[in-house]
């Protein structure tokens, strides 16, 4: 199973569901990305096969200063489930370090402990349903409940309890069904990464931004009978559907095989945009201050790597590729601070776009591109 990890995190704080981790993301999509979908085209062109066989994977970004060095991978969820990724860089820098940062995550703390988790069990059935009772034939307009009986069909089957649901689970159960027949997979980059540490006595770092919930029991209550603003998310799900698990698999692709000026010019989802846009702007996340915490979970991961790189002579990171590849680097404040930051091979230095929306100096790219030594 998959879900989108940056909407997860926040219907998981939405829902107090503190026990449960959420699963692997079908991409990490930032809230500044582009929404316009592929023109015709491109979406055709897409939709290929994935990659398969020995793969390298993406290069290393390099961010340095005096000789202590940070690697930092960019990760994608989902990779083609054919592919043997070669991660010798990986596993060299692993090897050379002497700590391993996990990918920063928000961790919720409702404070119930284990007596209290069990007594707020029961308020949290049906709290994806639609408020009294109503089904989404009754929420949704009638051609786009039309539409979602051709879709559900084909990749949901004749699951009726679906139909109890409120529009943005519901979106969220065809698009996890659609990607479980994309030919993709969530396992491979943190098993590889969690073994090569083991295999050196290192255990990854945990890099979380904690959210305290005081009173989870009456946010469930509010966040059942409350509104939540998600027709668009289920109309664009229901229309970029296609195109959207074509453009996963085209970034799948992209990643596998290292073409990572492909995979910066590969468009995001419209769909995961809209439905991101919705939970933020719910009344719970508002009173939740779930609004800043794209900045928060920053500037807690830049805290965390400027540690690591006065404490260790070596370190190595994971970013999601969209922290690296968009307009918001998370490299861009240590690069602000002094530190050199240099492109993995192959890697073209900043767009013109991209450079036109910061004030920062453009990275400093070596011409054979950063490889662990």
């Amino acid at each position: 199973m998959f879900i989108h990890r940056r909407i997860a995190h926040r219907l998981i704080v939405l829902l107090l569901l503190a026990g449960t981790a959420p699963l692997a993301a079908a991409f990490d999509a930032p809230a500044h990305a582009s929404s316009a979908a592929p023109p015709p085209g491109q979406v055709t062109e897409l939709q290929g096969i994935s990659v398969s066989g020995v793969q390298p994977g993406p290069g290393l970004w390099k961010v340095s200063k005096g000789d202590h060095v940070l690697w930092v991978l960019g990760t994608l969820e989902l990779l083609p489930k054919g592919m043997v990724w070669q991660a010798r860089d990986v596993q060299a820098a692993i090897a050379d370090s002497q700590q391993v940062l996990d990918k920063p995550q928000i961790k919720v703390d409702a404070k119930l402990g284990f007596f209290g988790t069990l007594g707020i069990l029961p308020s949290l059935i049906g709290v994806r349903n639609n408020p009294d009772g109503k089904h989404l034939v009754d929420v949704v307009p009638p051609d786009q409940y039309a539409h979602w009986l051709v879709l559900k069909k084909k990749y949901l089957g004749w699951d009726n309890g679906v139909e109890k649901q409120r529009p943005i689970f519901a979106a969220f159960a065809l698009f996890l069904a659609a990607i479980k027949q994309a030919d993709l997979t969530d396992d491979m980059i943190d098993p590889l990464i969690k073994k090569a540490a083991t295999q050196h006595d290192l255990k990854p770092t945990p890099i979380n931004y904690t959210v305290v919930v005081d009173q989870p029991k009456a946010v469930v209550k509010d966040f059942k009978k409350g509104p939540l603003e998600d027709g668009d998310c289920f109309a664009k799900t229901l229309d970029h559907l296609d195109s959207d698990v074509a453009l996963m698999r085209a970034r799948a692709n992209a990643w596998a095989t290292g073409d990572l000026d492909a995979l910066r010019r590969l468009p995001l989802s419209n769909q995961l945009q809209v439905c991101l846009a919705a939970v933020n702007q719910s009344a719970i996340s508002h009173e939740l201050g779930l609004t800043d915490i794209e900045a928060n979970i920053e500037s807690t991961w830049v805290a965390a790597a400027i540690k690591a790189l006065d404490n260790n002579r070596v370190t190595f990171a994971q970013l999601p590729m969209e922290r690296l590849l968009g307009k918001h680097d998370y490299l861009a404040p240590l690069q602000a601070q002094g530190y050199t930051v240099t492109l993995p091979e192959g890697l073209n230095d900043a767009t013109p776009e991209s450079a036109a929306a910061t004030a920062l100096p453009a990275k400093a790219a070596s011409t054979t591109g950063a490889r662990p030594r």
